[in-house]
C-alpha cells in the first residue's frame, strides 16, 4: 500500500489499483450522514471499520454530540500514520478529536470483543462484500461476521456497509442475520454526481 501526492491531491494505491482519492469522497460522507441520522442518541457510541482518508470519521464527528464516543478500527498502521500526518489536512485532524479512540486491529476482532456496545457500526472495508481486493476480508461480511455485528449492536442500532457494487446475496445474508434492511444509492461526488455506490443500512430490531 502506497500514499501518493500530487499538489493537494492524495491517492492510496495497492499495486496498480487505486483504492481511494482525496478528490472523491461524497459516498464516504454519505455513509456517515445516513448512519448518524438513524441514531436515537447523538451522544452514543460508534465503531468505524476502515479509516481510509478519514472522511467518514470527519463526517461522523460533525454530526454526533460532544459526549459521543467513536472507535476507529484500522488494520494498516501506515494508514493511521498518514491520517495523523500527511493527510490530517484533509479531515481536519480528526484523529486528534478527544471523542476518538483508534485501534490498529481487524475490525471483526473489535466487533467480537463486546456485546450490546454500539449504536452504530460503519464498515468501509475493501470494496465491500463483493469485488474484494483481499479475500481475507470476506469473513467480515460472512454470516458469522454479520452475527457478530448484530450482537455488538444495541437494540435499534444500525450496521451501515459501504459497497462498490450491488450484491443481492449480501442483502439476503443481512436479513437472515435478523436485520431490517434498507439499501441506499450514493454518489462518489455527492450532489455533484459521479460513480454510483451503495450503502446498506441494517437495523437491529
Amino acid at each position: 500500500m502506497k500514499l501518493l501526492r500530487r499538489g493537494s491531491e492524495f491517492s492510496i494505491r495497492v499495486a496498480n489499483t487505486e483504492l481511494m482519492n482525496s478528490r472523491i469522497y461524497g459516498s464516504e460522507d454519505a455513509l456517515a450522514e445516513l448512519s448518524c441520522e438513524r441514531m436515537a442518541d447523538r451522544d452514543g457510541r460508534l465503531l468505524i471499520g476502515g479509516l481510509g482518508m478519514g472522511y467518514t470519521l470527519a463526517g461522523v464527528l460533525s454530526r454526533v454530540g460532544p459526549k459521543a464516543s467513536v472507535v476507529v478500527a484500522e488494520l494498516v498502521p501506515a494508514v493511521v500514520a498518514w491520517n495523523r500526518n500527511e493527510m490530517a489536512e484533509l479531515n481536519g485532524a480528526a484523529l486528534e478529536d478527544p471523542r476518538v479512540t483508534v485501534r490498529e486491529a481487524n475490525v471483526l476482532d473489535v466487533i467480537r470483543a463486546e456485546k450490546n456496545a454500539y449504536d452504530a457500526i460503519l464498515l468501509d472495508v475493501d470494496n465491500g462484500p463483493s469485488a474484494l481486493v483481499s479475500k481475507t476480508n470476506d469473513r467480515i461480511y460472512s454470516p458469522t461476521g454479520l452475527a457478530a455485528s448484530y450482537a455488538a449492536l444495541r437494540r435499534g442500532g444500525t450496521l451501515a456497509v459501504w459497497s462498490a457494487d450491488h450484491d443481492p446475496a449480501f442483502t439476503r445474508r443481512l436479513k437472515q442475520a435478523g436485520f431490517e434492511v434498507e439499501a441506499r444509492n450514493v454518489r462518489a461526488r455527492g450532489r455533484a454526481g459521479g460513480s454510483r455506490y451503495l450503502v446498506w443500512l441494517a437495523k437491529r430490531s
